[in-house]
């Protein structure tokens, strides 16, 4: 199937809740990083190339911006009895392997997937520290490419889009040049893909 573009859900949209489990069972929900300067929701999974040519990159992004305060969770919603390269047993063992910092959650209904407009794997949703009781996630300030390098093409994987992304809702600004991620599709189980993916 071909690559996927971001919906490039509008900006200033509130984050949509989400209470997830991870591989061992333990949940986390949006409101568990009310305390962050921003939220980074990343929908990845293990078998997309477009994810392993990342990977190391968003580790490292993680490594880097989680003590300045950018909260990161990641999402798998791929369909995991058709591609059992993503279920739970297989996340717990890439995120152990990999050294992640951060969650790395399973949403087994795809809601969460929907609710985000989520289209493709690696898709990336940042959003501000504005949580309010009214907006309890924050607002959307990026929803775009990690940086511009692809499995095939010869550029470097810097993470430069989201860094100056991130940097920019740090110093309260939002990154003017947003450009969509690409990659494969999620895997939607059967009868349960939205009409826009």
């Amino acid at each position: 199937m071909a690559a996927r573009e971001s919906r490039m859900l509008a900006l200033g949209t509130p984050a949509a809740d989400f209470d997830l489990p991870d591989p061992t069972g333990k949940r986390f929900a949006l409101r568990d990083f009310a305390g962050s300067k921003g939220l980074l929701v990343a929908f990845i999974c293990n078998h997309c190339p477009y994810v392993k040519h990342l990977l190391e990159g968003f580790v490292q992004f993680a490594r880097e911006y989680g003590p300045k305060g950018i909260a990161i969770v990641a999402i798998n919603s791929n369909d995991a009895a058709a591609y059992p390269e993503d279920d739970a047993r297989s996340m717990a063992s890439l995120a152990a392997h990999k050294g992640f910092t951060f969650p790395y959650l399973i949403d087994e209904t795809q809601a969460v997937a929907k609710a985000y407009q989520a289209i493709c794997t690696p898709d990336f949703f940042l959003f501000d520290a504005g949580r309010t009781p009214a907006i309890p996630g924050g607002l959307l300030a990026y929803r775009g490419q990690f940086d511009g390098s692809r499995p095939g093409n010869a550029l470097p994987v810097t993470g430069t889009d989201l860094r100056a992304a991130a940097d920019a809702l740090l110093a309260g600004k939002v990154l003017s040049k947003q450009v969509p991620s690409i990659g494969c599709s999620i895997k939607w189980k059967s009868g349960q893909a939205p009409t826009w993916a």
